[in-house]
């Protein structure tokens, strides 16, 4: 494999890493900031505009 002059070219390792990185990391952890955050929008939103919800 030919390196051109400035290029890195990522070795399998590094990509083996890099996805066990995203997928049991970044992904796990990306997945429960939005599910989170959308939690705290509704609470939020229930709290300052549309009150408690009611039974009827």
């Amino acid at each position: 494999m030919e390196q051109n002059e400035g290029q890195v070219v990522a070795s399998k390792q590094q990509e083996r890493l890099a996805f066990l990185l995203l997928t049991a990391v970044v992904f796990p952890l990306a997945t429960v900031l939005i599910v989170a955050g959308y939690g705290f929008f509704v609470w939020m939103w229930q709290l300052l505009y549309a009150g408690p919800p009611t039974g009827h």
